[in-house]
């Protein structure tokens, strides 16, 4: 538990969820999951697919060793079920019934096929929410059309404007595409669950992974229809052209040129390197907006003998609004991340020992974000659940894993 961590309840507690994702659209259950719903992971017997996926602890492939999948299912539950079997559909439709939310990433259609899609479901429990990811939704011309996170990313406009000018595309760090998704997911899941306040009905949500990856790209979109444009790749220079990432001594930084303009060129001027920014015409916003090149050129080569944290440090004291660009495992020491509890240990008795994760993306005090359990075991939970939620019996569920249905 971190140290924010208490036991009062979190923000979603009381919630049911049941998660059908794949390793695309995961990360949205568990933003539930960490605000205190209960989420029910519903895998494949013998492991959903992102357990396959590496990293693995300790370099041992092993379904219950994958940081992907540990990353992603954080604070869930885990039961077997095979949905493709009329059985274990049956028993999907019994969980449902008493859930608040259901989110699955299967093509478009499966769901019904299988006898759980939103007739059914709805028919069963009309109150209930299903969130239904997919990376085109489940109507148009593309619905049918299968995509990665490198190809959303390139068809929702972010990957072509991620690089340097005259040269290829960068592809975007990270799975950018299915965690925009997974947060827009989230975020449609909220309102529904309001407006269901008032009228005590469910939903069925049809979220596009593309659509809402292009929601997530600041300018891309806003530029093409507002001026008919598309936007260049610029390098490290911000769209705004007030930000640049330049290169210290020992490391980077990120210029900004929307603090106080005077003191910033005084700075730069006793250190013998303002050239021609001395000029009154940079006093203005928009001047220094039209002259982003040749100015952040100037400042690059200010910094260049600089040592970054001394430059970070000095740009502090006179409230300039310039930060360091740091490497990933450099996070792990930071000062401010340190004094949030931002990492937490998680005990995984089964390995014997603890491993560090991210913690809470936000601090909520009434409620806080805090570890309720490790990521789940393939099937850890199954007898549990289906004996407590839906009251299955010892012999069904014996008669269910002779079957391979749990």
């Amino acid at each position: 538990m971190n140290k924010a961590g208490s036991e009062k309840a979190g923000a979603l507690a009381g919630l049911r969820v049941l998660d059908l994702s794949d390793h695309r659209a995961q990360l949205c259950a568990r933003i539930f999951a960490d605000l205190g719903a209960d989420v029910i992971k519903i895998e494949p017997p013998g492991g959903d697919g992102a357990r396959r996926l590496g990293p693995f602890a300790g370099d041992v492939p092993h379904p219950d060793r994958s940081l992907f999948h540990w990353f992603y299912n954080l604070n869930k539950r885990s039961l077997t079920l095979d949905l493709h079997n009329p059985d274990g559909a049956a028993v999907m439709r019994r969980l449902a019934r008493s859930a608040d939310i259901v989110i699955e990433s299967f093509s478009p259609g499966t769901m019904a096929t299988l006898g759980i899609g939103w007739d059914e479901l709805h028919r069963d429990n009309p109150a209930l929410i299903l969130l239904s990811i997919a990376p085109f939704g489940q109507t148009g011309p593309y619905r049918d059309f299968k995509a990665d996170d490198t190809v959303l990313t390139a068809l929702a406009g972010m990957l072509y404007v991620n690089g340097f000018p005259g040269h290829a595309p960068v592809r975007p760090l990270g799975l950018q595409a299915y965690h925009s998704a997974a947060h827009y997911g989230a975020i449609a899941i909220l309102c529904a669950l309001f407006a269901r306040d008032h009228s005590g009905e469910g939903a069925w949500i049809d979220l596009s992974m593309q659509e809402a990856t292009a929601c997530a790209v600041e300018h891309v979109a806003g530029s093409y229809f507002e001026n008919q444009i598309a936007e260049p790749r610029r390098g490290t220079l911000h769209w705004s052209r007030f930000f640049r990432v330049g290169k210290c001594r020992d490391g980077f930084i990120m210029h900004c040129t929307l603090g106080d303009w005077t003191s910033l060129i005084e700075w730069v001027k006793a250190d013998g390197k303002a050239d021609d920014l001395i000029d009154p015409a940079y006093q203005q916003v928009m001047h220094r907006n039209v002259m982003a090149e040749h100015l952040f050129d100037v400042l690059d080569k200010w910094v260049a003998d600089y040592p970054r944290d001394e430059l970070l440090e000095h740009a502090q004291m006179l409230r300039q609004p310039y930060a360091t660009v740091r490497p990933p495992e450099a996070l792990f020491d930071d000062e401010q991340l340190s004094a949030r509890g931002f990492f937490v240990e998680v005990e995984h008795p089964e390995l014997g020992r603890k491993f560090r994760y991210p913690g809470a993306p936000f601090v909520m005090n009434g409620t806080p974000w805090r570890v309720y359990r490790r990521p789940p075991l393939v099937g850890e939970h199954t007898g549990a659940i289906l004996r407590d939620e839906i009251g299955m019996s010892a012999d069904e569920m014996s008669a269910l894993a002779a079957e391979g249905v749990i």
